[in-house]
């Protein structure tokens, strides 16, 4: 064997890993499922915002209200801990496919979810109803992949428990 063949199998081998390693990074694990009742209020301001509607301007002025209650906090998730209920149609904002969902044929431009991931960094999440879900038939694989986004079994019930720990209530519109 001579060292242009060993250095062809080592490139080639390299390559092949490398293909290993990018088709594993493109598997999609499922959102986290996460019982309400394991949600604790850890700073002194806690809000949950409410979406059960789908009008896509109404969740844009959510995703507005959102920034700018972070930046009355200077943005500081050790101050303010900021969710998002979904339900209903709020669910098709966090979908990757809406192929064969009741909102197949509506809009969204991707820079909405985009708006969504930037709140993350400042300890923003989204608890998405499991009961929708079933409900509607839609496939939970279906939901986009992203560490903030969370199931709950139902989306009122994690409302009322939230609310119950003292986490205050607002809803846009």
């Amino acid at each position: 064997m001579t060292a242009s063949n060993t250095s062809r199998r080592g490139f080639i081998g390299a390559l092949a890993l490398s293909g290993a390693a990018i088709g594993a990074s493109r598997v999609i694990a499922a959102p986290a499922k996460l019982n309400p009742s394991d949600v604790k209020k850890d700073t002194d301001i806690a809000c949950l915002y409410h979406c059960d509607f789908g009008d896509v301007g109404r969740f844009s002025q959510m995703l507005t209200n959102m920034n700018n209650h972070l930046s009355a906090y200077e943005f500081d998730s050790l101050r303010l801990k900021l969710v998002i209920v979904a339900h209903g149609p709020g669910i098709k904002f966090f979908l990757a496919d809406r192929a064969g969902t009741p909102w197949e044929k509506d809009q969204i431009d991707d820079d909405i979810f985009k708006r969504f991931v930037g709140l993350t960094k400042f300890g923003v999440e989204a608890y998405l109803c499991e009961i929708t879900y079933k409900r509607q038939n839609v496939d939970m694989a279906k939901t986009r992949d992203d560490p903030a986004i969370k199931f709950v079994p139902s989306g009122v019930a994690t409302v009322g428990e939230l609310q119950g720990k003292g986490f205050a209530y607002l809803k846009v519109g």
